[in-house]
């Protein structure tokens, strides 16, 4: 499982999400191998939005291990970190 998470760093958004990533990282201990931070108007990021069909940022993104869609969230109003985590753990 991956956790993808697609923001715009110089967004109002910004702050929240990297807090989000860093709470997720140290609370439940999710490593690089399973979380990927990317800029939503990177090439990578565009491509992976539209791959997915996300139309708004922040958006977070929950991935099988062969890429096949799971859950994700879009918008100001981030998941808890809980229910994130759940997903990865439910499709292992």
């Amino acid at each position: 499982m991956k956790v993808v998470v697609l923001y715009r760093p110089n967004s109002e958004f910004a702050r929240a999400v990297e807090e989000f990533v860093h709470d997720l990282q140290t609370q439940h201990n999710v490593d690089e191998r399973h979380l990927q931070v990317l800029d939503y108007d990177s090439r990578d990021g565009a491509a992976t939005a539209s791959l997915y069909d996300l139309m708004s940022q922040p958006a977070i993104l929950v991935v099988g291990d062969d890429g096949g869609y799971v859950k994700h969230w879009e918008g100001s109003n981030l998941p808890l970190m809980d229910e994130v985590v759940g997903y990865t753990l439910s499709y292992q």
